[in-house]
């Protein structure tokens, strides 16, 4: 028997929301996954290097399943208040460091304080920043969320979004972003994945955790246009978006090289 849909919606408006693990969507909702595997390919550079600053860790949950062990020296940031907490509980017993910041003021550390910089799906990219709390010949290695990505779910509940909307957070913006900032573009691909949302709990949690998606969501200003999507999942079967992620590592050149000091 079929659930109704304010229990759905009632379900998904009470789970936690914090961090950055997807599991409660497992059964109800499913996203297919970059064939370059980000997490198993961050934790082959994370074993290798000797300093790792993981920027808008989350939770934690990606650097701490990446490697059985880190690297001597691994500090992550997060702003969000529930996700540092978390991200503390999480990584301080492997023996990293979690520093609150926020995305305007510069990074609290030194010059070329790092080998590895990470981050998966970082809201914002702070290519200055990055260019300079790197080592000569060091890497940024992250996987980032593409232009219009799951702008079905988006438009769904905004209406059709203009080109500009639909073109921000273009990998080829990110390349002549970390080229302004000094770091040469090592590898970049992107990829445009099925994800399917199998109930409208799916929806509801999906929303209120990616909260840049639908702006200022609440189930009340949308009740109607849920229960419309409700109804034609229920008639029409899961809804189809493409979720688009782009991977892209930049290194800063080696002393000598030439453009370098």
């Amino acid at each position: 028997m079929s659930r109704s849909f304010d229990e759905l919606v009632a379900e998904a408006e009470a789970v936690s929301v914090d961090g950055w693990d997807f599991s409660w969507l497992d059964g109800r909702a499913t996203e297919q996954r970059p064939s370059w595997g980000y997490q198993r390919a961050m934790g082959a550079r994370v074993a290798r290097a000797s300093a790792v600053l993981d920027l808008e860790t989350g939770g934690g949950e990606v650097l701490a399943g990446s490697t059985p062990t880190l690297a001597p020296l691994t500090v992550a940031t997060e702003s969000w208040p529930p996700n540092l907490a978390k991200a503390t509980r999480l990584l301080h017993p492997l023996g990293a460091a979690v520093v609150a910041t926020d995305d305007t003021s510069p990074l609290p550390f030194a010059d070329q304080a790092f080998d590895l910089v990470v981050s998966r799906h970082p809201v914002t990219t702070r290519w200055s920043e990055i260019a300079r709390v790197l080592r000569h010949g060091g890497c940024y290695f992250s996987q980032q969320v593409g232009p219009a990505s799951v702008f079905e779910i988006v438009e769904f509940f905004l209406g059709p979004q203009s080109e500009r909307v639909r073109n921000i957070r273009h990998p080829d913006a990110a390349r002549r972003e970390a080229e302004a900032a000094g770091l040469i573009v090592a590898d970049l691909r992107s990829e445009s994945l099925r994800t399917e949302f199998f109930d409208i709990g799916a929806v509801v949690y999906f929303l209120r955790k990616v909260v840049w998606m639908v702006p200022g969501f609440t189930v009340d200003q949308y009740r109607d246009r849920l229960r419309e999507l409700h109804e034609l999942i229920q008639t029409e079967g899961p809804f189809v978006a493409h979720t688009a992620r782009f991977l892209i590592e930049a290194r800063k050149p080696p002393i000598g090289t030439v453009g370098t000091n």
